[in-house]
């Protein structure tokens, strides 16, 4: 049986681009400006370039703190498959069946 693999959806495709623009992208991007104002020189522009700075930092920590709130969903359900496996096969995934004697 042959298996052949599909290119992915387009919707697929732009829902990844979207999350790696606003997972990365969009940090960076404010970060990058704030260093920028920060490069200006008065006072007025430290301060606010620390802000933007801060907030780009920010946005990238709430999108790693979202990420990391659904790790141990995706641990779960691993765990719930392999004890599946076990109950019908009478092994685990990962071990060699028994030998029936």
């Amino acid at each position: 049986m042959m298996t052949t693999t599909r290119a992915p959806e387009p919707t697929t495709v732009a829902r990844s681009w979207l999350l790696v623009t606003i997972r990365y992208v969009v940090p960076a991007a404010a970060f990058i400006a704030g260093v920028f104002i920060m490069t200006l020189g008065s006072d007025a522009d430290l301060e606010g370039g620390a802000g933007i700075v801060s907030a780009g930092m920010a946005i990238y920590a709430m999108n790693w703190l979202y990420r990391a709130s659904f790790a141990d969903h995706r641990e779960r359900e691993a765990e719930e498959a392999a004890r599946r496996y076990l109950d019908e096969h009478g092994h685990w995934p990962d071990e060699a069946p028994a030998r029936s004697s």
